[in-house]
């Protein structure tokens, strides 16, 4: 798959997207944990602000870039559409977790939190993005159905 994006000329720092997702890992961690709602509620929080582009506002992003900050990290850019992409992904999962529990359903909660927490580590340890390669294999059936109908 193509590390590159048609659509968008935005990058962002994958090192910032390992420490944010170690932050989410942390906190549904923490969640499975305690049974607490409000860490995924903060989760839902960080993600929603970060989907409007307002970082200042995210406690993950404010985290992630003092510590890289402190550790001297020099940053490592990648296209941001296949992150948003996962960014929505994450968000969609977290809510869907705090709705069944709210709801009752603890269960439901917990699986959908363990699928969560499972692609939060697999970036933040193994920078392997799962929603990054959905966003990829999206991007080459939509062009195959394009193709399709302009040549046949």
């Amino acid at each position: 798959m193509s590390p590159s994006c048609p659509i968008s000329t935005r990058r962002v720092d994958a090192n910032m997207s390992r420490m944010i997702s170690s932050q989410v890992a942390l906190f549904t961690a923490l969640f499975l944990f305690t049974q607490a709602g409000l860490f995924l509620f903060i989760i839902i929080f960080d993600f929603t602000v970060r989907a409007f582009r307002r970082p200042e506002l995210s406690l993950f992003s404010m985290t992630g870039k003092f510590i890289l900050s402190m550790w001297g990290a020099t940053p490592r850019f990648c296209d941001e559409s296949p992150k948003r992409f996962a960014l929505y992904l994450g968000l969609g999962t977290a809510f869907f977790a705090l709705v069944l529990y709210s709801f009752g359903f603890a269960a439901a909660a917990v699986a959908a939190a363990v699928v969560l927490l499972f692609c939060a580590l697999l970036e933040a340890l193994f920078d392997f993005c799962i929603g990054c390669r959905i966003y990829y294999v999206l991007q080459i059936i939509k062009a195959k159905l394009q193709y399709d109908r302009y040549f046949n």
